[in-house]
């Protein structure tokens, strides 16, 4: 397979029955090049579920990833990715800091840190060590209520001054996702893009991959 610029970093629906979603994932992993799987759950109104509900999730789907060398992350739950031996955690700025999160999922663990729309937010999460910066809603999502809209210029101006790596999110989907690739993101964050393509999550993943693979040609 030819080398990415940009890979893909799969998010999955924010609410699911695990046993049954456990082969709809097999068949997207299977697809193509992924590169992270994050476990974002959500009750009503953006809500956090129990962390039980979390659990469950985690030991069916989990094994799934990692088996296919896809690292797998805990949505706002440090202790929990811990506990349960994740490959790390996401964290948003209203979630727990960065620090916090490091302290609980130690200094092996991925930790992302969502930075919206904000050049200062990303820069004082590198400095703190953070091992990638979150910048979205780059288009309209209906999975979440986003409360900043980034630009391509964001990123552009992220990846030529910087060498950690940023993740685009936000509505990406197979139709938008070259202008993104090239302005120089390092992975696009895609949810209901893959899920619910009206071909099928397999499909999505494919196409998502030839479009970083023909875009990043010419970054």
């Amino acid at each position: 397979m030819p080398e990415q610029s940009c890979r893909l970093y799969l998010i999955t629906p924010p609410r699911f029955e695990p046993r049954a979603f456990a082969d709809t994932l097999k068949t997207a992993l299977d697809a193509g090049d992924v590169a992270c799987l994050q476990l974002r759950l959500k009750g009503e109104n953006e809500a956090l579920p129990e962390a039980d509900t979390i659990r469950r999730a985690a030991e069916i789907l989990m094994p799934l990833a990692q088996a296919r060398d896809v690292a797998f992350l805990v949505n706002d739950r440090p202790d929990l990715a811990a506990e349960l031996g994740a490959d790390g955690v996401h964290v948003g700025q209203t979630d727990m800091s960065y620090d916090e999160a490091r302290k609980l999922v130690g200094p092996d663990r991925i930790v992302g840190v969502t930075c919206h729309d904000s050049r200062h937010l990303a820069m004082e999460a590198g400095e703190a060590g953070a091992d990638y910066v979150a910048f979205g809603a780059f288009y309209k999502t209906d999975t979440k209520t986003p409360i900043s809209s980034a630009s391509l210029e964001l990123l552009s101006w992220w990846s030529e001054l910087f060498e950690l790596p940023c993740v685009a999110i936000g509505g990406i989907t197979a139709d938008n996702a070259a202008p993104l690739v090239r302005a120089g993101a390092d992975f696009l964050a895609v949810s209901s893009g893959v899920w619910a393509h009206p071909r099928g999550p397999a499909e999505a993943v494919r196409a998502i991959n030839r479009i970083m693979i023909e875009e990043g040609t010419a970054r």
